[in-house]
């Protein structure tokens, strides 16, 4: 019987976010223990090899790493949600490292103090944003109409990218109409919605604030 399994989170933090759509749409029961990684307790650097969220306590067990987490929760609550076609699996998963580019991109533009560097990392979003529109199949969820662990991986982008349109007005989804469709088919979902928590879309805003960069100067009152 596996363990109990603890979620060590930073509440900001999309890769926590991967694991924690999973879980709870997979029905796990799991706790979660929030953390400040600008001020980590002790204990969490024992546990952590790379000083980073999300890290997956199993029993006595680490794991760390969100695809990794993802991946593990999947394998062990059957049906699983990698597509079946080993070839489209492997598809995904090479998409899914994509998609890190994007996130990290999207820090950067929104907390770069050079506007040049966020007019380029802008550009650089939305030019990879096109490329996954290409390879999308149209349909509510990446591969169709079934959701799958590429839709879990996505779904916290795309959270952050209606945060961005909400308090700035910037519409990174205006010239890619299917991703436009897959992101409100996420963010309608119920387990999408509980991946975090409740204050987050004004912790979103307070982090741009604080960071002090160019993109806070666009931000909506």
């Amino acid at each position: 019987m596996t363990p109990k399994l603890e979620l060590i989170s930073f509440k900001l933090c999309p890769f926590v976010q991967r694991a924690v759509i999973v879980l709870k749409q997979k029905n796990v029961d799991f706790d979660i223990t929030y953390i400040d990684l600008n001020n980590p307790p002790e204990w969490f650097e024992a546990i952590s090899p790379l000083g980073q969220v999300p890290v997956l306590k199993v029993g006595d067990e680490v794991l760390f790493e969100s695809a990794v987490i993802q991946e593990y929760v999947d394998e062990i609550t059957p049906p699983s949600l990698q597509p079946e076609d080993p070839l489209i699996k492997a598809k995904n998963r090479a998409w899914i490292s994509f998609g890190n580019d994007i996130l990290f991109a999207m820090h950067a533009m929104i907390t770069s103090k050079d506007g040049e560097v966020m007019a380029e990392k802008q550009k650089m979003i939305e030019h990879k944003l096109a490329q996954l529109e290409a390879v999308h199949s149209g349909g509510n969820f990446f591969n169709g109409e079934a959701f799958n662990m590429i839709d879990a991986a996505y779904a916290p982008m795309f959270m952050r990218i209606d945060f961005i349109k909400n308090l700035s007005g910037l519409d990174l989804l205006e010239h890619t109409p299917k991703l436009t469709k897959w992101s409100d088919s996420l963010l309608k979902l119920d387990f999408v919605k509980q991946s975090v928590v409740e204050e987050v879309p004004q912790m979103y805003c307070g982090m741009i604030k604080n960071m002090d960069g160019v993109f806070a100067s666009r931000l909506c009152d």
